[in-house]
């Protein structure tokens, strides 16, 4: 259980390779926030730049559709970034608790709005780099819908990817577009994002992602070369 000054009641919601992320209460103004700390007792400079660069990104993303970033605290040798907290959980956690299908209401409704907070995204020239269900967080109460984790997004317009191993590349692989794998020797836009936004949706109405295998070299041909069934 990790620990930080001026925080109580932790409860951990996520646990991954790169982070873990807790709910938590700030005790100078009994404000409900979310903690995210980096996933390393020794991060490497490059982790620290990009950490760092993840909630200055956040910040200057002031938009309704996009998560607060409240402060970055310093915590160990590394930092703790302080979001808030509107009681939603991910999509990925959502479908993970429905027992039915989404209507095609229910499905539109998200879809509009995912769409229209990408846009908030693009409209501020950052490619978010890393769309798909774990990163798009709603309460299913209030209807209130947001996207998260700008890790890896970039301020860039166009950026030109390097052919790198599946394994390490940048993304989340299922969901990753064909430029990203840097087999396809085009530059990276906003249009990266659609194709992420694409296989999401996809997922939404059928319940499985429209490439299934989880053999890297296999997915990013697959993402390359092949048509996934129509929904």
């Amino acid at each position: 259980m990790v620990a930080l000054a001026g925080y109580e009641q932790f409860r951990q919601i996520h646990d991954g390779s790169n982070s873990q992320v807790y709910r938590a209460l700030r005790i100078s103004d009994r404000q409900p926030v979310i903690l995210k700390f980096l996933n390393q007792d020794y991060p490497t400079s490059e982790q620290i730049r990009r950490y760092k660069q993840e909630y200055h990104l956040t910040c200057q993303l002031d938009s309704p559709g996009i998560i607060k970033a409240y402060s970055l605290e310093k915590w160990q040798r590394s930092y703790a970034i302080v979001l808030e907290d509107f009681g939603a959980i991910s999509l990925k956690q959502w479908l993970k608790q429905r027992e039915n299908n989404l209507s095609l209401n229910e499905v539109l409704l998200l879809a509009i709005a995912t769409t229209e907070s990408l846009g908030q995204i693009h409209a501020q020239q950052i490619v978010h780099k890393d769309i798909n269900p774990a990163n798009i967080v709603f309460n299913p109460q209030t209807q209130e819908l947001k996207i998260i984790d700008f890790g890896i997004s970039t301020q860039l317009s166009r950026e030109n990817p390097t052919l790198k191993n599946p394994n390490i590349l940048e993304g989340t692989l299922a969901y990753i577009s064909p430029e990203q794998t840097g087999r396809m020797n085009r530059e990276i836009d906003y249009r990266s994002d659609f194709y992420s936004l694409g296989v999401t949706f996809y997922e939404l109405l059928v319940r499985q992602l429209p490439f299934t295998t989880r053999e890297p070299m296999e997915l990013v041909y697959s993402h390359i070369a092949k048509q996934p069934a129509s929904p």
